[in-house]
């Protein structure tokens, strides 16, 4: 976890590893429940963002996920996203990388040589929207072997390219 005072407000970064495959329904149950303690104690005043490699596809069509989904995303759905976009909607969160219209190559985090998915994502309370500018992947860096850079520019502006409005 990374606290930071930015423009008066204090944010806090959670990076998170959401290992799914070969994990039983038990195992996954307690990584949620794990992140939804540690949600649950940054105070509503805060601002937050979770972040980094959940694992799960969210696909490309919001379908029931609207208020959570931004519009814009990469492939399709799988049961560790739909969880994902559960815990999203619980705590009045948003996936912020899927508001903003990009090329695929901007969207996606994670290519190895038989699959090229968006398996990173950032996760922030709607309410604090208007604080971010854009979201996008740089594809020519890499955080490790194979998971690309991921970045929020924050400002004051609202994006025209974003979906959703406010929220």
């Amino acid at each position: 976890m990374i606290k930071l005072v930015i423009w008066g407000f204090t944010l806090s970064v959670y990076s998170v590893y959401a290992p799914q495959v070969g994990l039983d329904g038990k195992e996954k149950k307690r990584i949620w429940e794990a992140l939804d303690e540690v949600v649950r104690g940054v105070p509503s005043f805060e601002k937050i963002i979770v972040a980094r490699d959940f694992n799960g596809h969210i696909g490309v069509l919001p379908r029931s996920y609207v208020d959570v989904h931004g519009g814009y995303g990469f492939r399709e759905r799988n049961e560790e996203g739909a969880a994902m976009l559960d815990f999203a909607r619980a705590f009045g969160m948003v996936e912020e990388n899927l508001s903003f219209l990009k090329k695929q190559d901007h969207l996606i985090t994670f290519q190895s040589a038989i699959a090229k998915t968006q398996i990173d994502f950032l996760l922030l309370r709607k309410g604090d929207r208007a604080l971010y500018k854009d979201c996008k992947v740089i594809p020519s860096e890499n955080l490790s072997t194979q998971h690309k850079l991921l970045v929020m520019d924050l400002g004051l502006k609202k994006d025209k390219k974003r979906r959703g409005g406010e929220g």
